[in-house]
């Protein structure tokens, strides 16, 4: 059997609204809200009894997706977000788009920071890495033609 297709990446968040509309400014489309909760999903997850508020985030072309998690029990554990970008584990999420110059403009007001500069790569791309909301470090990449 091969593999058909990566579903979703998913981030755990404390505040969803926000992240929401900040993923809605960069473009994402919010596809569904729902809590999951119970011991099925705790079996899953290996957490026990959760309870967890999810936002799926759908990019335009309908293939890729962001699943957003903010769990109410049990507590996080643990805080990543402020890793730097040569730590282990999740690195970031990258995002083709069209106009790097006015996504950016349009993060920055949403409280984004850019990480380092925007830099060009051969002929080929101009690329960044922004903090997004809570710290979450996101790649922007607008292919150059």
């Amino acid at each position: 059997m091969a593999l058909k297709r990566m579903d979703n990446v998913g981030i755990v968040v404390e505040d969803l609204a926000a992240t929401i509309e900040f993923f809605r400014e960069l473009g994402l489309e919010l596809e569904g809200r729902a809590t999951v909760e119970g011991e099925w999903a705790g079996r899953i997850t290996g957490l026990g009894d959760q309870r967890v508020e999810i936002a799926m985030m759908r990019t335009p072309d309908g293939h890729s997706r962001l699943e957003l998690s903010r769990f109410l029990a049990p507590d996080v554990v643990s805080d990543h977000r402020n890793a730097p970008v040569n730590a282990l584990g999740y690195l970031r999420v990258m995002f083709a788009v069209d106009d790097l110059d006015d996504t950016l403009e349009r993060l920055l007001t949403r409280g984004a920071q850019l990480v380092g500069e925007v830099v060009q790569y051969q002929d080929a791309y101009r690329l960044c890495y922004i903090r997004g909301p809570e710290g979450i470090l996101i790649g922007l990449a607008q292919e150059l033609s």
